[in-house]
């Protein structure tokens, strides 16, 4: 087991990360921007090394000082979190030339399934349903409209190299394809450097559904039940929930073992999530891999006991997985809602400042994962999530009434939030019924959300 663990991450992954670590009896040592000097994460770890200004490309997105640091503090492995260097390929090469152990897959993993139109030719050759539409990659918008017209409109266009809705547009006919097109490629050089484009038939108000899987360095592969993240705004998810309530005991089993049928296919290691859409005939399609852990992790957590964190270490350590997938049991209902610092009435603007009073619900079933605390100053620089609210209950329902009772706890001020946006879509009487699929926001909520 590793001795010492340096976290290249911030705000509550990093912190997420450190208590596992503690709990194992890891030394952590916290990397952070001249602007994250206060930040938790520097004052929960053994050691604190700053490692640039506040810019993410001077600091957190910085290689060589982040294994800098590693090499300095003398910590055996990194521990990515989600975002930043998590999933970058070179990254991972670079850890392995300093001997140091990345905490996730290999960089041959990460550039396969990080590469979109890639990571489907490869799912189907191992037989795992796609949505129709490329085998191979596009660059131009003239090819890539005759290959549209095969597939049959609506399509979606997607970057290879996408993630968070960019690069991504969907045509709904011939004359509006050229310029989603050009308009989709221009996003994906701009935010990662990269024109490879593929195409997709689009599937008409889906669920996202997806599989958390883990696997271990001698081929054992486990799946740890499903989410359902179809509550998105463009394609950011906003409540996460396990299990799926659509999903039958025979769709369900089917998804798991596909799931770790695709990771098998190309000899997967450490965390890694399958995701899905799901159609409303109970057909679903691979759409994409995430070789990382995510946002969502605790909601897995709840219902299936395992700790995904101190999971990946165990694995990336050199040990087998702690359970077979006949020892992983599956128990009652959890949410997820992600707590932004934003203002809804103004287009979701990131509110970045300072936290005058806060106050954190608990509780019973109630877990809540942050890095804020009272005084705290919100810099403008990062992602605006502030913190994540996870309840755990015997059921949908009742899941769905603590997540409420809990919200209505939950105190931030000094700074707008979603709690309120929140609350709504909880409220929903759609959402409550669990008629949902990925358009649910647009379809309830003024178009300019």
């Amino acid at each position: 087991m590793f001795h010492k663990i340096l976290i290249a991450n911030r705000g509550e992954i990093a912190v997420r990360i450190i208590r596992a670590c503690r709990e194992m009896g890891i030394e952590t040592v916290a990397v952070y921007s001249e602007a994250d000097e206060e930040a938790l994460h520097t004052q929960l770890a053994d050691e604190a090394i700053c490692i640039g200004p506040a810019s993410s490309r001077d600091s957190y997105l910085n290689m060589e000082r982040i294994l800098s640091a590693t090499v300095a503090s003398k910590a055996e492995a990194i521990h990515p979190g989600f975002g930043f260097l998590s999933e970058n390929s070179k990254f991972v090469e670079m850890c392995q030339k300093c001997n140091v152990a990345f905490i996730g897959p290999s960089a041959d993993l990460i550039q396969k399934m990080g590469n979109k139109s890639e990571a489907r030719k490869t799912m189907m050759e191992a037989g795992v349903p796609v949505v129709p539409g490329t085998k191979e990659s596009v660059f131009e918008a003239q090819k890539a409209l005759e290959i549209a017209r095969e597939i049959g409109f609506p399509v979606m266009i997607k970057a290879s190299s996408g993630g968070g809705g960019k690069g991504m547009r969907v045509a709904e006919s011939e004359k509006d394809f050229t310029d989603s097109f050009r308009v989709a490629q221009s996003e994906s050089v701009n935010a990662f450097g990269d024109d490879t484009m593929y195409l997709e038939r689009y599937v008409q108000r889906p669920r996202h559904v997806e599989v958390q899987i883990m696997a271990d360095k001698f081929g054992n592969v486990v799946h740890l039940g499903e989410r359902d993240c179809s509550i998105q705004r463009r394609h950011q998810k906003m409540i996460e929930e396990s299990p799926c309530i659509a999903l039958s005991d025979k769709l369900r089993r089917k998804m798991g073992e596909t799931a770790v049928r695709a990771a098998k296919a190309v000899g997967y290691e450490n965390a890694g999530t399958i995701e899905f859409l799901l159609d409303d005939s109970g057909e679903f399609f691979f759409m994409e891999m995430n070789t990382r852990i995510q946002v969502e992790h605790p909601v897995t957590e709840c219902v299936s006991g395992v700790d995904l964190i101190k999971e990946q270490i165990r694995v990336a350590a050199g040990l087998p997985l702690s359970a077979t997938q006949e020892e992983i049991h599956f128990s009652g209902h959890a949410l997820e809602c992600r707590i932004n610092a934003e203002d809804p009435d103004r287009h979701f603007m990131p509110c970045p400042g300072t936290i005058e009073n806060i106050h954190v619900p608990g509780g019973n079933g109630v877990r809540v994962d942050t890095a804020v605390y009272n005084g705290y100053v919100i810099p403008p620089y990062y992602d605006s999530m502030i913190m994540k609210i996870i309840v755990h209950d015997r059921d949908r329902q009742s899941a769905i009434d603590k997540m409420i009772s809990t919200l209505g706890e939950l105190v931030v001020e000094g700074v707008k939030t979603n709690i309120d946006f929140q609350y709504e879509i909880l409220n929903n009487k759609d959402f409550q019924s669990g008629n949902i699929t990925t358009h649910f926001i647009p379809e309830h909520y003024d178009e300019e959300i």
